[in-house]
């Protein structure tokens, strides 16, 4: 009986069981995995950045050494655009922000008036007399001089780690393009002879979706360029379309872009309007924009172009935006169409490419 019982534990339960220790071993996985990339993120952020931008290159450096050129001079030119390109983005911001200080002097005089009308609805409204305004807003200044050591660090520590990725980029890009063979090698050596070739077809369509993600990038920034220009020309306000065009441009630069390039538009509609609701008019396009490019523009069109399912998409965004940040937010897309690309290729995956799956 005993021998009986156990051999029918082993039939209904046995494969339970496998489940199960399948399930957690790969749980365990995903998180020693997020951990990792969590506390690594100095150095993956910028080595994954370094690898986007050498897939996206890639065709082009392949090319110019079928033509002739060496490898070390392919990969230079191609750095020297993108450097480019990023010193103009950055040119560009810093020109926004030379305009905004020419309008503060302006700004400051109309917004004194404004503010002393506002104490008073305060005061009338909600009892609380100019006075004791004063002694909390000098109070709230007070209390930010005071941090502004710790703020001024802060500001210091993450100016210097920006720097340190933006320069380490390029170095990654350059070493993946110019070593792309031992990588590849070591790729292979992974997989091994019984899925060698079906790594190099998902090689081949990782560069190719990389090249669909740049693309659908571009016209995420479109897309949020009209409709801003559209806001701003509703609320008639001058040079709509150039303002609309460069706050989608900026909003390249995580954070600082948008609320930059967004100051802008608002001061000129602070200075050339006679109501105040003209520039809240503004914050509210840009607000109302924002939130449609985060949440359906960027998946539907980002996800179309990656044949990777919204659901995934936004899943991706938001998981890195936990572990990396904004950086993170740009990068695990990319990712979660790589993982998807190899679910199309491996059929014990088959589950998790139908959620990836458009």
């Amino acid at each position: 009986m005993c021998v009986i019982a156990n051999a029918f534990h082993l039939y209904y339960f046995a494969p339970v069981n496998a489940t199960i220790n399948t399930t957690l071993k790969y749980l365990l996985l995903i998180l020693v995995g997020s951990l990792l990339l969590f506390f690594g993120k100095a150095l993956f952020i910028p080595m994954f950045f370094g690898l986007l931008v050498a897939i996206v290159v890639y065709p082009v450096c392949k090319r110019m050494e079928e033509k002739g050129m060496s490898r070390s001079f392919s990969i230079g030119v191609l750095l020297s655009i993108v450097t480019v390109t990023g010193a103009a983005l950055l040119f560009l911001l810093f020109v926004q922000i030379q305009m905004f200080q020419k309008d503060v002097p302006e700004i400051s005089a109309k917004l004194k008036p404004l503010l002393n009308s506002f104490q008073l609805w305060i005061d009338t409204k909600f009892s609380i007399t100019i006075s004791t305004q004063d002694e909390w807003l000098h109070a709230s200044f007070q209390n930010v001089f005071n941090n502004a050591g710790a703020i001024l660090s802060r500001t210091i520590s993450n100016t210097i780690a920006t720097l340190f990725m933006f320069f380490m980029i390029p170095i990654f890009t350059a070493l993946f393009l110019y070593n792309r063979g031992s990588f590849v090698r070591a790729l292979q050596a992974i997989a091994g002879n019984k899925h060698k070739n079906q790594l190099q077809t998902i090689l081949s369509e990782v560069v190719t979706t990389y090249f669909n993600y740049i693309k659908g990038m571009m016209a995420v920034y479109i897309i949020v360029g009209v409709l801003n220009s559209l806001g701003l020309l509703a609320l008639g306000i001058r040079h709509a379309i150039l303002f609309g065009m460069l706050t989608a441009v900026m909003t390249i630069i995580p954070y600082v872009g948008i609320i930059i390039s967004a100051l802008l538009p608002i001061s000129v509609a602070f200075v050339t309007k006679d109501s105040a609701w003209y520039p809240i008019g503004v914050i509210g396009v840009f607000v109302v924009v924002q939130y449609l490019e985060a949440n359906v523009i960027f998946p539907k069109v980002v996800g179309m172009q990656l044949n990777v399912s919204t659901w995934a998409t936004l899943v991706a965004i938001l998981l890195g935006g936990i572990i990396w940040g904004m950086s993170g937010m740009v990068l695990f897309i990319p990712f979660v169409a790589i993982l998807k690309i190899v679910t199309d290729h491996v059929e014990s995956l088959k589950p998790l490419n139908i959620l990836l799956s458009r």
